[in-house]
């Protein structure tokens, strides 16, 4: 009965020590894994050291059907990563903001459509005059590269510096005055 006693307590030792040393986002491999944010709806990611890098970002391309887009068409850039849909009532809102970001800053604004129609989605982008690019991403299958990232967050917004490791995440609608200050820090980070 001791030993049962023994060997509970270090599995609980061990589970709580696990436990202590996690963060937003974990990078083992080096790569971007999210992990849950403890609440907090605004997450960045300091020193850029400590940033796990976005791998595995492309698919098909909604503003050019047939063709493939991802962040590999964007080497050396700040990244405005964005989850968004059609059916989404803040996606109309922030729409405009993120078309601005892209205009005001010289940071690349990239889209990832998710659980949408094509065509509504194409309609969205034209009737909002959107002129950066998605990922459709119907099935998920773009957004499921992004490892432990909330598919159920629709808006969200990841910000990646110029070697598209995760700076900030939003869990939430984004504006332009939020968006401006992260990005212009990116831009003068050294590459």
């Amino acid at each position: 009965m001791r030993r049962i006693w023994i060997a509970v307590g270090v599995a609980l030792l061990l589970l709580l020590a696990g436990c202590a040393g996690t963060k937003d986002a974990v990078a083992q491999t080096g790569n971007f894994e999210f992990v849950a944010p403890g609440g907090k709806t605004t997450i960045f990611y300091d020193p850029p050291a400590s940033r796990g890098k976005a791998a595995g970002i492309s698919g098909d391309s909604l503003l050019h059907e047939g063709t493939t887009v991802g962040l590999d068409d964007y080497a050396g850039k700040v990244v405005v990563l964005n989850i968004w849909g059609s059916w989404c009532g803040p996606c109309r809102a922030e729409m405009p903001q993120l078309q601005s970001v892209q205009e005001q800053t010289g940071a690349a604004v990239l889209g990832i459509d998710v659980r949408d129609d094509r065509d509504a989605a194409t309609d969205f982008v034209r009737d909002r005059g959107v002129t950066f690019d998605s990922i459709f991403d119907a099935p998920g299958r773009t957004l499921a590269a992004l490892r432990g990232y909330p598919r159920n967050t629709v808006p969200s917004t990841l910000v990646l510096d110029r070697q598209h490791r995760v700076a900030a995440v939003y869990l939430t609608t984004v504006r332009v005055s939020e968006l401006a200050p992260v990005i212009q820090r990116l831009q003068a980070e050294p590459a």
